[in-house]
């Protein structure tokens, strides 16, 4: 039984890496902005409940905590970003605790150590490629770290875990990867890589870095604390052309509230998120590979 047990994983995985290796011969810029013109194309109204509602039993999305029914979304993109149901996430009355900004599954979490992080087994990258910036890694030397996957499935818009200030916020151009299990296994320094929009903040217990990493198909990260960046409501700040400004910095900072959205993925990708070094430690119990809904306790500071 073993032995096909691991004959099964080997087939996965040379399949993964005879994927990967196709796409990187492509150009995914693109083809992800060529899919995200798809996503925004308006579905006739008498198909949306049936192709709206289909996918989302496919994925398995949860459509009892989303705020429309299927047929009020008018493309597969508003789908993607559609709003919860009010009421639908709680966050704890404990308001110095650190909280997930996403559902998602939380594939990694542990200690930013030599300043990096693990990407997967075997597979480390560092804090200065991840945040394009050896001085704003610096803080993260020996803190905390998350990262939180979001599948097709999953409420895509991304919420403040904490409350405080946001200082700056940095576009950081790079591929457009998929970043699921078999890409970040196979993909050296992938999350380190991929487009992205890194979020500075300074809560009352430390700072906090948010990244949002963009993935293939789409590759859209919108930024609700500032519409502007992206042209406007709706509009989006990476896999853009021409690209977008850099970085941004805000003087004075904005103000953010716990569970302020600031962020949303159109279609799927991952969240990474890290703790100042000596200003957290993770709730009890909290282990890699489960499911984690946006407003769940993941840090607490120290004493």
């Amino acid at each position: 039984m073993e032995s096909s047990t691991q004959e099964g994983r080997s087939r996965a995985s040379w399949g993964g890496r005879l994927l990967l290796a196709l796409l990187s011969r492509l150009p995914r810029a693109v083809a992800s902005r060529g899919f995200g013109r798809l996503a925004d194309a308006e579905i006739p109204r008498p198909l949306r409940a049936p192709l709206i509602g289909g996918f989302a039993r496919l994925v398995g999305a949860r459509m009892e905590e989303a705020g429309q029914a299927p047929a009020d979304y008018a493309s597969l993109n508003s789908f993607f970003v559609r709003r919860l149901a009010p009421g639908a996430r709680k966050w704890p009355s404990d308001a110095s605790l650190v909280t997930s900004p996403v559902d998602g599954v939380l594939t990694r979490l542990g200690t930013v150590e030599d300043g990096r992080l693990v990407q997967a087994k075997g597979r480390r990258y560092s804090a200065a490629a991840l945040l394009a910036s050896e001085e704003a890694a610096a803080p993260f030397h020996g803190g905390l770290y998350a990262t939180i996957y979001l599948a097709p499935r999953h409420y895509h818009r991304i919420h403040a875990p904490v409350a405080g200030r946001l200082r700056s916020a940095s576009y950081v151009p790079g591929g457009l990867f998929p970043v699921n299990a078999a890409a970040v296994a196979e993909i050296p320094d992938l999350l380190a890589n991929n487009e992205r929009v890194v979020c500075s903040f300074a809560g009352d217990a430390g700072r906090i870095a948010l990244v949002a990493v963009g993935a293939y198909n789409v590759g859209r990260i919108s930024t609700a604390f500032d519409p502007g960046w992206g042209g406007g409501e709706g509009g989006w700040v990476t896999n853009r052309r021409p690209p977008s400004e850099r970085h941004r910095v805000y003087q004075p900072a904005l103000g953010i509230s716990r569970g302020d959205e600031i962020m949303a993925f159109h279609l799927g990708s991952c969240v990474v998120m890290l703790l100042e070094r000596g200003s957290h430690e993770w709730v009890p119990g909290l282990t890699a590979g489960r499911e984690i809904r946006l407003g769940e306790a993941l840090a607490r500071p120290l004493p």
